[in-house]
């Protein structure tokens, strides 16, 4: 009798073992949520930070050509001469961005308009649709702040720069 109640007492029932799995799925799963959760909110961090390389690289263009890129130059003519709207600027071109930035994080299309339609008219608007690639919408990131906002939108501070049109890619 005394050799049975050992080995029962040695071993981990089929339950236990259960339980101690259901626990560690449980941890596993917490984890990946907060993961997932910090790679979205870093997605997001790095849209802002192309929005201002966008913006830096379109005051750097403003300052060149006294004028923002038109509509159909778009965004890319900060890193293709291509899309230069007239051979007189093109003895001026310059590379404004070492890398093409074409696309958000999510692979949509930055949105640029030459004449801003949310305030200065002076001024750009510069957009990302955000994760939901759908613009106009909550998750949206813009260089400007909506009206009977008090607070400025996911990019930060409204830029001090001006223009507007949407690229192609």
């Amino acid at each position: 009798m005394e050799l049975k109640s050992k080995y029962a007492r040695s071993a981990f029932t089929l339950f236990e073992v259960m339980i101690v799995i259901a626990i560690i799925v449980a941890i596993g799963g917490l984890v990946g949520l907060s993961v997932l959760s910090r790679k979205k909110d870093a997605d997001k961090d790095l849209a802002k930070v192309q929005i201002k390389s966008i913006e830096s690289a379109l005051e750097g263009f403003h300052l060149k050509y006294d004028r923002w890129p038109t509509e159909e130059e778009g965004l890319a003519v900060l890193w293709s001469k291509d899309t230069l709207s007239t051979d007189a600027d093109a003895t001026k071109w310059s590379a404004e961005l070492k890398s093409p930035i074409p696309t958000d994080k999510w692979g949509t299309p930055w949105g640029y308009r030459a004449v801003s339609e949310h305030g200065d008219e002076t001024k750009y608007d510069l957009w990302s649709s955000g994760p939901d690639k759908q613009e106009g919408t909550e998750d949206d990131i813009k260089n400007w702040t909506d009206e009977g906002e008090g607070a400025p939108t996911d990019s930060g501070t409204p830029s001090t720069t001006g223009g507007s049109s949407t690229t192609g890619g």
